[in-house]
């Protein structure tokens, strides 16, 4: 018995020293102590952050004298939307380049479509892809992978351009007046809950009658009763969409659906006549990429890419605007904005003298350790160029009201859209014939969880 408490006793002394193997022993915690010696700057620096804004202690007040909003070249905006507090973005931003289209071909002072009308069936549909997506997975253990991010993410309000094409050709399109916002539609967070808890619910229902030997036309029968359920909770919330409207133009009044408006008054080709670019340099260039489940429709398109330098994509859309043509943009707009002027510039915050040290990792490092991906779509209108033709600054329509910003827009630094832009729709006549032979490419798939590629908000 002696024997044995002694033997314990050892066991438990090996495991302790494990345990602290790699963490911090009180000899380290002194040799870490000892080297900071707090300066009187330091002590001024530590009463200033006590009670303020490190952003506000950062800002760079030298660089304010910098702010210019001249631009050679601009597309002209017909007024600013807002996505409230929703994560909308990329659907105001699709349908601002499409408004802007039809503006400039009728003449028109003002429009906007109907953001709510595109957003209840963007739901709907991701619900549908949720719910497709477990029954395709019904023999997987809940523990795999992909079942684990179908119940991380059952739905949500962000995401790209696909969601615009997919959702506009198999719906249509109906002026913001025929379908107004509610307060569900400009405030999501309530109302994606509800319907992620019921769509989790569901998803573990289909699982279980699978278990108990329903067979796959069962299971997507059911999945239909579950959408009923789903439509109603969004009719609930956001009003039932109309089939059937009247509206005027021109002095012209006519009775449209959906589909025939967008067919008589834009008609665009969403899927083939959009190529979508993205600087990626953690990556190989000139490839095309899908990635898993980025779609929004299930019987439509993954999000599909070509990687390509910055320079290239710069090129492109210098042409777009010069011919007064906006683009679809998205870039990690949180990083270096100032929201009060309305620059995305990367001289407008001194963060290492503030904090004493650099912060020196390059665009890739920064996709590799997920410090930077695309957060937020707004619309690409304008670019100054200098005498030579190389850009100097940008300038996006932004979707966040007016008051936000510089008059409801961002203006952006050449530098700063090298750093942080990443994602552009441009049309095809703007792609250079190599660019557009790539599409040819069997694209290299990537997982839904890829972190990089998280819906725009």
């Amino acid at each position: 018995m002696k024997k044995i408490i002694v033997f314990m006793g050892l066991v438990f002394t090996l495991t302790s020293v494990t345990a602290q193997k790699g963490g911090i022993t009180p000899e380290i915690l002194s040799q870490i102590e000892q080297s900071y010696v707090p300066t009187a700057s330091d002590k001024a620096i530590y009463n200033a952050m006590a009670g303020t804004s490190i952003s506000v202690l950062a800002k760079n007040h030298e660089n304010l004298i910098n702010f210019d909003t001249h631009f050679s070249n601009k597309v002209v905006s017909h007024g600013i939307t807002d996505q409230k507090q929703s994560g909308r973005c990329w659907l105001f931003t699709g349908l601002n380049v499409l408004r802007a289209q039809m503006m400039a071909k009728y003449g028109l002072d003002e429009m906007e479509f109907s953001e709510n009308y595109c957003f209840f069936y963007d739901q709907l549909e991701k619900a549908n892809l949720f719910l497709q997506g477990i029954i395709d997975t019904r023999e997987k253990p809940m523990d795999d992978k992909m079942v684990e991010w179908l119940f991380q993410h059952p739905i949500s309000d962000g995401g790209q351009f696909t969601g615009i094409s997919d959702i506009i050709e198999k719906y249509g399109l109906v002026p913001a007046s025929v379908m107004p916002e509610t307060y569900s539609s400009e405030n999501t967070s309530q109302i994606a809950q509800l319907i992620g808890w019921k769509l989790k619910e569901f998803g573990l229902k289909l699982r279980e009658e699978f278990g108990k030997g329903a067979k796959e036309a069962e299971l997507e029968q059911q999945k239909v009763e579950m959408l009923g359920t789903v439509y109603r909770m969004l009719a609930l919330a956001f009003g039932e969409p109309v089939k059937q409207f009247s509206w005027t133009i021109k002095g012209v009044t006519k009775e449209y659906t959906p589909q025939s408006f967008y067919k008589e008054f834009l008609g665009n080709d969403l899927t083939g006549n959009y190529v979508m670019l993205m600087n990626d340099p953690s990556r190989e260039f000139y490839k095309c990429y899908e990635i898993d489940y980025d779609r929004h429709v299930y019987d439509g398109r993954n999000w599909t890419y070509i990687n390509l330098p910055i320079e290239e994509i710069k090129s492109m859309a210098i042409q777009s605007i010069k011919d007064s043509t906006m683009m679809y943009f998205s870039c990690d707009v949180g990083k270096y904005l100032d929201s009060k002027r309305g620059t995305l510039d990367l001289n407008n915050y001194d963060y290492e003298s503030l904090m004493g040290t650099t912060f020196n990792m390059d665009k890739k490092q920064r996709i590799q350790t997920f410090a930077s991906g695309s957060s937020h779509a707004m619309t690409l209108m304008a670019v100054d160029l200098d005498k030579d033709g190389n850009p100097k600054k940008w300038m996006v329509e932004n979707s966040w009201g007016t008051d936000a910003g510089y008059q409801g827009h961002l203006i952006m630094t050449d530098e700063w859209f090298d750093e942080y832009m990443f994602r552009l729709v441009v049309e095809r006549k703007y792609v250079p014939q190599n660019i557009l032979n790539m599409l040819q490419q069997k694209p290299i798939r990537l997982p839904a969880w890829d972190p990089m590629f998280a819906p725009e908000q």
